[in-house]
């Protein structure tokens, strides 16, 4: 057969299979945009600002919509009602994960964030269980929180320290680096770095077509090559552990999760392995270093750029809290504006703005809709945190939104940086402890100056892919 006769008719067939695909499944599905054979919805999605996106074809399909990535459909669910209707009333429902291509290959189905089934349940369950009574009898991670703020405090009277990493690291692999360790700055880099190049561009545009994109150069290949750094580091440490391990006294996680393994030895499930243990370690590592750091320099950012509003969290710091002792979490029932500033800033930063892609686990009757079983799931928490009726002017930065008329905070079920439901961040207590401790011990100790008119700040942030970060600033920590 002639190659071009062959080759029109290969893609006549793929161009039938995709509409057939499309209109076979699209009468169960909610309504949407019509996609494209082969490539759907996606010259509808600006990949630079799919939130943007999202917003707009919510305001023609409606708060449940579909949109088809290639051939994938996904449903869409904008704003709080839809989100929390799904993630709340319906968690066991929406609590699958989808796959994110570019992350496939080295996470699929394994640790806390991207396995499924009893795999996700039995080690989702172990992790916070560790987490929420880890020391066995020694140190309590406020402690840890509390002493590494006193040392960042110390580096910052040098230069800029990454405290959050420190406190994840004493937890997963009991030593705390110092902030010049050859280990510890390549490790921070090399999470920086993943982040960066996942809130970028050309990771969106990897997710949708990754077959293709797999075979040609691109940031993908260093995310790849960074991955595979920080996960045989992580082995190595796992390997470290074995020889030392001391089943009568568990130093961390990672040696709780050794002394769980052998327990588990003889259990078929197999949910207790090496790969879970690296994997779930990386997963603490990714959302307990680089997510609590972008939101500590957005922080910084957002004090910087309103010093009104830090004046006000330091005049409550000295009256609480005084100059002489350690901010602790027992501080924060006393200190209604500082915590409605820690609020307001998880709020205004938006720092996962479509949420980690969820699936559904059976087919489900959604709004008379029938979602068939594995359907990928977007929920866009942008809509929720940035709802013009919760919050007035969401676009500003007002610590106000979570202030009643004297002066008291106002709590809101809209505050869901941290997601909702059955999937919501394992991390999110010791991440708010974190910021807390952090913040209210730097401006104990610093006023925050700014090397231009904070006026001419800019807060918009410089990617958001899967994440919001902040764009680069110069910032001076003068000693109060």
């Amino acid at each position: 057969m002639d190659p071009v006769v062959a080759l029109v008719l290969g893609v006549s067939c793929l161009l039938l299979l995709s509409l057939w695909r499309h209109r076979s499944g699209r009468g169960k599905l909610p309504p949407g945009p019509t996609p494209l054979p082969i490539i759907g919805n996606i010259l509808q999605i600006d990949v630079k600002d799919i939130s943007k996106s999202l917003r707009n074809l919510s305001k023609v399909y409606g708060p449940v919509f579909t949109l088809y990535l290639g051939m994938k459909p996904i449903v869409v669910l904008h704003g709080y009602e839809a989100v929390k209707e799904a993630l709340v009333d319906h968690g066991e429902e929406f609590a699958g994960r989808d796959s994110i291509p570019i992350l496939k290959r080295s996470k699929e189905n394994s640790g806390i964030v991207f396995s499924n089934g009893k795999t996700w349940k039995e080690i989702r369950r172990f992790s916070l269980m560790t987490l929420r009574n880890f020391g066995m009898g020694k140190r309590s991670i406020e402690d840890r929180v509390q002493e590494e703020a006193r040392c960042l405090v110390e580096e910052l009277r040098k230069t800029n320290g990454c405290a959050p990493c420190n406190v994840i690291c004493s937890i997963i692999f009991k030593n705390r680096y110092d902030y010049q360790d050859p280990d510890f700055l390549t490790l921070v880099n090399k999470f920086n770095e993943n982040v960066r190049i996942l809130s970028s561009a050309w990771a969106q545009v990897y997710n949708n077509f990754p077959a293709l994109i797999d075979c040609l150069p691109g940031s993908h290949h260093i995310l790849f090559k960074n991955s595979d750094y920080i996960r045989n580091y992580i082995l190595k440490k796992v390997k470290e552990h074995e020889e030392s391990l001391d089943v009568n006294d568990p130093r961390d996680f990672i040696d709780c999760f050794l002394i769980k393994m052998a327990q588990e030895k003889d259990n078929q499930g197999l949910e207790y392995t090496y790969e879970n243990l690296v994997s779930a370690a990386f997963d603490l590592f990714a959302a307990g270093t680089e997510t609590t750091s972008t939101t500590l320099r957005y922080a910084l950012l957002l004090l910087l750029k309103h010093p009104q509003v830090t004046a006000k969290v330091q005049e409550e710091i000295q009256c609480v809290i005084g100059r002489h002792r350690s901010p602790c979490m027992q501080d924060r029932s006393r200190m209604p504006y500082t915590d409605a500033v820690l609020y307001e800033i998880q709020r205004y930063i938006d720092l996962i703005p479509v949420n980690l892609p969820h699936a559904v686990t059976c087919d489900v009757k959604f709004r008379n809709y029938l979602i068939p079983k594995g359907t990928a799931i977007w929920t866009s928490l942008t809509s929720v945190l940035h709802d013009n009726k919760e919050f007035p002017h969401p676009e500003m930065f007002d610590p106000g939104h979570f202030l009643d008329e004297h002066g008291n905070l106002r709590k809101s079920d809209y505050f869901m940086p941290f997601s909702s439901g059955k999937r919501m961040c394992v991390g999110e207590s010791l991440a708010r402890m974190e910021l807390f401790l952090f913040l209210t011990t730097i401006l104990q100790h610093f006023h925050l100056k700014s090397q231009v008119d904070p006026k001419e700040l800019d807060t918009t942030p410089i990617a958001n892919g899967l994440a919001s970060l902040p764009p680069l600033y110069k910032l001076c920590f003068i000693p109060v």
